[in-house]
């Protein structure tokens, strides 16, 4: 019999923390964090990371796990996924995967390229080369380099681009040849998919509402003590929105209101490429969504069951 191993997934603010929690506690699960930001030790309340009252009811794994100081690839997740996985099969929990991070999913479901660390000096060279052309010559640069990426990346898409850029000139091999070497590590597992299709009249309401939690919350303190620690401009940490947001308002480059909004805006187009990616990537996921919470916790035991 195939072991079972549950994704849950949604844009931001869909509701998918508690959902996994009522899921969790029908189903003899513990929940784990498929959410790049939600990772991270100092940020709690403005990651919207599960609060304590909701991770004493039910365990709940890879959250606040690491520093803003220190960087955390897809790779560092997927080792910590595997681990987590085998102490919730040798407790005879169903794991519950949760989480807004798209890329994350597709390692589950179609495994992680095994693409040899790139060297810095190669990196640096692709970066400042991309700084100086800008997106629209080197697109056409790298469909020189690589003519399998046609069709495949956005010529707007400046990290793909660059990506692909660095492996065809460290490896001499097509981003897309690795792809195809890449196998998933779950295959011996039955695996339940669900996506949170909230309407997005109910997705914006939920985001604002959200916000000014967050303020509630003195999200404000949060970016005080992360500015204090003067991390590297270039770890991800740097990109978790409001932080950018929180700093123009100290700075009094904004008002308090201008800064909320701006959190909004930038929340509504995160929302927006997660439900793009799943329209892509998720194509066979189970998309569900109903008002009355009880009866969406039916529709997903139903799936999961």
């Amino acid at each position: 019999m195939l072991k079972k191993l549950i994704l849950l997934a949604g844009p931001t603010a869909s509701g998918k923390s508690n959902l996994a929690i009522k899921l969790a506690k029908k189903i003899n699960g513990e929940i784990i964090n498929a959410d790049s930001m939600q990772v991270f030790k100092e940020f709690s309340v403005l990651s919207s990371r599960p609060n304590s009252a909701q991770t004493s009811k039910i365990q709940h794994h890879l959250y606040g796990i690491i520093s803003v100081k220190k960087h955390f690839s897809a790779g560092d997740w997927l080792k910590q996924v595997k681990k987590k996985i085998n102490i919730c099969k040798k407790k005879k929990k169903i794991p519950i995967i949760v989480g807004g991070t798209g890329l994350y999913f597709n390692i589950i479901t179609k495994g992680i390229s095994k693409i040899p660390d790139i060297d810095i000096k190669t990196r640096n060279k692709v970066r400042n080369s991309f700084k100086k052309l800008g997106y629209k010559k080197f697109y056409n640069q790298l469909l020189k380099l690589d003519p399998k990426v046609k069709g495949k990346i956005l010529p707007t898409d400046s990290q793909r681009l660059q990506r692909a850029y660095e492996v065809k000139l460290s490896t001499k091999k097509s981003l897309y040849d690795w792809f195809v070497k890449t196998k998933p590590d779950f295959s011996d597992f039955e695996i339940k998919k669900i996506f949170i299709d909230i309407p997005r009249e109910v997705l914006l309401k939920n985001i604002s509402l959200r916000t000014e939690e967050m303020f509630k919350k003195k999200c404000i303190n949060e970016v005080k003590r992360f500015n204090a620690l003067k991390i590297n401009k270039t770890l991800s940490a740097n990109k978790l929105i409001g932080v950018k947001e929180i700093n123009d308002f100290l700075s009094k480059s904004i008002s308090l209101e201008q800064c909320k909004e701006l959190i909004n805006i930038k929340t509504r187009q995160y929302a927006k490429r997660q439900n793009t990616w799943a329209r892509g990537h998720m194509k066979n996921w189970n998309k569900l969504y109903s008002k009355n919470f009880s009866n969406l916790l039916k529709k997903s035991l139903k799936v999961v069951s």
